[in-house]
């Protein structure tokens, strides 16, 4: 019963040295795998000749879905880091710094202002807004009529029809 034991705590502790397919990203154990070395002496590890074939014609391993990074990409697998993520985060005390145009103070009064008193000063700037291009269209609708009255006082000159001397076409008609 010893002699059991003993050889149990041996296997527990031998560690076997894997490589990673560098198509699938699969565990290539100790005496599997390809290994293909391409013109430029880059060496490629994989882990069957199926996958070795897929990496020479260029397919693509985001594609295959069983490729780990098929399975990265897809976020498959990854139910216990879910969980972990989903637990809420600590909300922070609100602004803590300046911002370009607008103090830390200002940041602060903001915030601390009642919503009605928000609700009308956004009412009131919407209200100026639209004034304001009511009076940008009535200009528009004015500055055409002077412009069709400035045109219809010019006479209209002389015009002359320019004759095309070669047809549009690549060949001549041919």
């Amino acid at each position: 019963a010893t002699l059991k034991a003993q050889t149990d705590v041996e296997v527990a502790k031998m560690v076997v040295k894997t490589e990673v397919c560098a198509f699938s990203g699969a565990r290539i154990y100790p005496g599997h795998g390809i290994t293909y070395v391409r013109i430029d002496n880059k060496a490629f590890k994989f882990v069957s000749c199926k996958v070795k074939c897929y990496f020479v014609r260029r397919w693509n391993p985001r594609k295959l879905a069983w490729t780990q990074m098929y399975r990265r990409l897809h976020k498959k697998g990854t139910l216990e880091e879910q969980a972990k993520k989903r637990s809420r985060k600590v909300a922070k005390g609100g602004a803590t710094k300046s911002v370009v145009g607008a103090n830390l103070e200002m940041i602060k009064a903001k915030r601390n202002q009642k919503p009605e008193v928000r609700a009308a000063a956004r009412e009131a700037a919407l209200r100026e807004a639209k004034e304001r291009q009511r009076a940008k269209q009535a200009a528009k609708k004015t500055a055409p009529k002077a412009a069709a009255v400035k045109s219809a006082d010019k006479p209209m000159g002389k015009q002359t029809k320019v004759a095309n001397k070669a047809p549009k076409g690549g060949k001549g008609g041919r």
